[in-house]
């Protein structure tokens, strides 16, 4: 069984901490892993494969570091564009058939997606393996959430008659539903007491050949331009490139209107599903991370860990809010039902009946030519990060760290000149034709047009102030080189 991890999408529903360059999976929210991190920790003593990981070029990093740090070698599979779930597990699966041996056993996907929060491990263990079986005599299986409410947000899958180790047979697939049809799903029961309706989750097993051929069925047009853009993959490392020409010509569909719902209209019971009641939730607005969190005696849940938060939080005559501070104290004082979200860049304050449209804030933001959308004040690079801490019209104050080994690319600049403070560590700098080190309390000046490299020899994490000054500041003004990761 090998894991499919799905880790596109931009989340912008938790916008101010979900941004396009940083979206939810990649951040920890409430745990100490990130949600992507907690997806594979839920495979630990369930499988042995490493994962495969789809995801767009942008993430490419950060998916391959946080691999890094849980000692998985996963493979990751770019993808061109967004072209919904059918057309990546499509990739996905033609990826693992090409590697397969004619004698080897035909490989089971267990398809999952990156940034759900499921708390029962265990309870979700179970309910995969109870489906193994099955699928691997050539079955679809889905996981189905039992409600914990009648819930509009979610599609829902109506079980049928009862099959062995607790399995069902699905007889449809639903979309979204009103209020009143939600309502009916909600308190309808099967003769044996359970719920007839479930949630669908968006997690699904089949062998990767059972896809295909149900993909070259019911949807030929999905099929032949995956397999186009899968004719000659590139790898780059633990990257996975294939034909953008191709996979842009792809339709965009989920695996749910192309596959799943046609196939439940066929005779024979060809999908079975495992109902699971482990906490789960797909952390979809700041009311479900508020739902999830735990809460003091008012309701309020207060967030001040994870990657992005690590500030101070006072409440007073509070109730029925989450609060999520960065940095610097954020305080509440006679409000309720209140979501309060604060970044070095960025203020949420919004109504928690109100979180859903979070979304239209984003639209605006990127309609008028705003960056808070797209990435956070700190940005990811493979080589380490850096922090935009103060600009001007002339000049642009960054702090940079670099991990131990790690180079950037040989660049220069038309636009701008460059001095560096070393804070902490040693820095490598070739500066022209010289290259010499430069430790704590040590600056450099890098004139405008010099090639210029900055490397970190030593075994600590490098940290240096670097103030730009110059006519034009924008990342754009990076020509590179030389690189080692492969960027353009």
């Amino acid at each position: 069984m090998i894991p499919v991890i799905m880790a596109g999408g931009s989340g912008t529903r938790l916008w101010p901490l979900s941004r396009t360059a940083y979206p939810k999976q990649f951040l920890a929210l409430n745990s100490h892993l990130t949600m992507l991190q907690q997806t594979t920790a839920r495979l630990d003593g369930m499988v042995s494969a490493e994962p495969l990981v789809i995801c767009n070029e942008e993430h490419r990093f950060l998916v391959a570091e946080q691999m890094r740090q849980q000692g998985h070698t996963a493979s990751i599979l770019l993808e061109p564009a967004g072209r919904n779930t059918a057309p990546a597990i499509a990739l996905a699966a033609m990826k693992i058939m090409a590697g397969r041996a004619d004698n080897d056993d035909m490989p089971v996907m267990l398809i999952l997606a990156a940034d759900h929060v499921i708390k029962d491990t265990q309870a979700f263990q179970q309910a995969a393996m109870a489906l193994l079986p099955a699928v691997s005599a050539g079955k679809f299986g889905t996981l189905g959430i039992v409600p914990t409410e009648p819930a509009t947000g979610y599609g829902y899958i109506q079980a049928g008659s009862a099959q062995a180790e607790g399995l069902l047979t699905v007889e449809q697939f639903v979309e979204k539903p009103d209020q009143t049809t939600a309502q009916q799903y909600f308190t309808e029961k099967t003769a044996d007491g359970s719920n007839k309706w479930l949630w669908n989750s968006g997690m699904f097993m089949v062998r990767a050949d059972v896809y295909l051929d149900a993909l070259k069925q019911y949807r030929p047009d999905i099929f032949t331009a995956s397999e186009l853009a899968m004719a000659a993959p590139a790898f780059d490392h633990d990257f996975i490139r294939v034909d953008e020409v191709a996979f842009k010509a792809c339709p965009d569909e989920s695996i749910d209107y192309a596959i799943m719902e046609p196939l439940s209209q066929e005779p024979g019971n060809q999908i079975l599903v495992a109902p699971l009641d482990a906490g789960w939730s797909d952390v979809g607005s700041w009311s479900a991370l508020w739902d999830i969190t735990d809460k003091d005696e008012q309701g309020n849940a207060v967030m001040t860990g994870g990657d992005l938060v690590s500030g101070d939080v006072m409440l007073e005559d509070t109730s029925g809010c989450f609060v999520s501070a960065n940095s610097r104290l954020v305080t509440t004082l006679g409000v309720d039902n209140l979501v309060i979200v604060d970044t070095p860049d960025a203020l949420l304050v919004a109504s928690k009946d109100k979180v859903q449209d979070v979304k239209n804030i984003v639209a605006e933001i990127k309609a008028a030519g705003r960056n808070e959308h797209h990435q956070h004040r700190e940005v990811y690079r493979p080589w380490g990060k850096y922090d935009s801490v103060d600009n001007g019209e002339r000049y642009q104050v960054k702090r940079i760290t670099v991990k131990p080994g790690a180079k950037l690319s040989v660049q220069m600049h038309h636009h701008r000149a460059e001095h560096w403070i070393v804070v902490s560590g040693t820095a490598k700098v070739t500066n022209g034709d010289n290259t010499f080190l430069v430790t704590e309390n040590q600056s450099t000046y890098i004139p405008i047009g010099q090639v210029h490299c900055l490397e970190n020899p030593g075994v600590i994490e490098l940290e240096m102030i670097e103030v730009q000054s110059g006519s034009y500041l924008g990342e754009d003004d990076i020509v590179r080189l030389k690189d080692q990761y492969g960027r353009a």
